[in-house]
């Protein structure tokens, strides 16, 4: 029997019929990625602006920036319980329109509790969207491309990084801090456009009574591996929020100018470029050892963030970029690997870890930063890190029993007659 999904899915996402084809369309997927989490950090390069603006602590300043990791947590968690309804490409444009509006209101207010709401309300747009098209991606690639499809989207997150950020210091330094918001309130109206002209409208997710009475949650959460990799990107994203936050206090001791830090944020190029090969390294050697593999090279770049010198800190900034990134890569392409029939729910739960750890990661280590300096922040990273490697180590002798029964299913499906 046809899929009536499959039917509806456009022929570049659900059949990539050639090399050609998988740049272009694997480019769409990169670009939607980019204009949906555009606004999340860019934010972060103009921190040292906003904190003098608001006059707050370090800590409180960068937990109001951050506040948007609450707003991707809670809706990544609603997504993933009531998703399996939801059309994917309408919530997705939906959600990129709606995100304009807290984006604009953030160039007038003056408040910091306001500007925390408004952060959170950006997160729930954006994470609404960025669930969506996760579960969009592993619902209706192949399988032999999933990774790939799923590692341009979070290239794309790699290129919010970088232009998000140097946009934003750029605009705030020329016009100041409310062209910046308007600014990006105009990217996000951009997204929703791509959105509504590249995705066509897939069927609503059929209701699955079996699923729905066994208790989705139950199968989704009780699986070892998927506890690993939730675990996994919760660590993640907290070195990634506590890294890139407060390195800016860092940068800005050792003379950079608002404009200059922009600058600085050419560290997440190679990212660009790296990201891409997390397909290559799961097929090589396979997602636990590739975590493995990536955080361990994180690790020495925060090494590197002891230095005094400017030129050693942006080297030990690309490092983690380049690790955290291909770590996430390796992480996402997991959990559809795990949850074959509840993706939407698994995808919201993930994201939900992520970005909890994200959130976690603003508070813990600006207080640290505030209380006990930079030194015993970069340590803490540091062990946050190993602790997520340890826990990708049991994800090797996973993915190793993953491969053999892929192999050991394959001649059988070989056997299968086409229809």
């Amino acid at each position: 029997m046809a899929n009536p999904d499959r039917a509806t899915v456009p022929v570049s996402v659900s059949v990539l019929a050639n090399p050609i084809a998988d740049r272009w369309h694997f480019g769409i997927i990169a670009l939607i990625a980019f204009l949906t989490l555009v606004d999340l950090f860019a934010t972060q390069a103009i921190l040292p602006s906003l904190q003098a603006q608001f006059d707050v602590s370090r800590a409180t300043m960068g937990f109001a920036v951050n506040a948007s990791t609450f707003g991707m947590a809670a809706a990544s968690l609603a997504v993933g319980i009531f998703g399996r309804n939801l059309d994917r490409r309408n919530g997705i444009w939906i959600s990129l329109a709606l995100l304009a509006v807290p984006t604009v209101l953030l160039s007038t207010t003056r408040d910091i509790a306001i500007f925390a709401g408004l952060r959170v309300a950006q997160g729930l747009c954006m994470a609404t969207a960025f669930t969506l098209t996760m579960a969009y991606l592993a619902e209706h690639s192949p399988a032999e491309r999933a990774t790939g499809a799923l590692a341009a989207y979070v290239t794309g997150n790699v290129a919010s990084n970088l232009f998000g950020r140097i946009l934003s210091a750029a605009v705030a330094d020329l016009g100041g801090l409310s062209i910046n918001f308007q600014t990006f309130a105009l990217l996000n109206l951009a997204g929703a456009a791509l959105v509504w002209t590249t995705l066509k409208r897939t069927a609503h997710m059929m209701p699955d009574r079996r699923m729905r009475s066994n208790g989705s949650w139950r199968l989704v959460l009780g699986n070892r591996r998927l506890q690993s990799v939730l675990a996994i990107g919760f660590l993640i994203l907290f070195v990634f929020i506590g890294t890139y936050t407060y390195v800016n206090f860092q940068l800005v001791e050792l003379g950079l100018s608002p404009m200059q830090l922009g600058l600085v944020y050419f560290v997440f190029l190679p990212s660009l470029f790296t990201t891409p090969l997390g397909g290559l390294i799961s097929r090589r050697l396979g997602d636990g050892a590739g975590i493995v593999l990536t955080l361990f090279l994180a690790v020495l770049g925060l090494i590197a963030l002891f230095s005094n010198s400017l030129a050693v800190v942006l080297v030990g900034l690309a490092m983690v970029a380049v690790g955290t990134f291909l770590a996430q890569a390796l992480a996402t392409s997991q959990v559809g690997r795990i949850a074959e029939s509840e993706k939407a729910t698994a995808s919201g739960t993930y994201l939900a870890s992520y970005y909890t750890g994200g959130l976690f990661g603003s508070l813990v280590v600006g207080q640290i930063y505030d209380r006990f300096g930079w030194s015993i922040s970069v340590l803490t990273l540091v062990a946050t890190l190993v602790l997520a490697m340890l826990f990708a180590v049991p994800l090797r002798a996973m993915w190793s029993s993953y491969r053999n029964r892929q192999e050991t299913a394959l001649p059988n499906r070989s056997r299968q007659p086409h229809s």
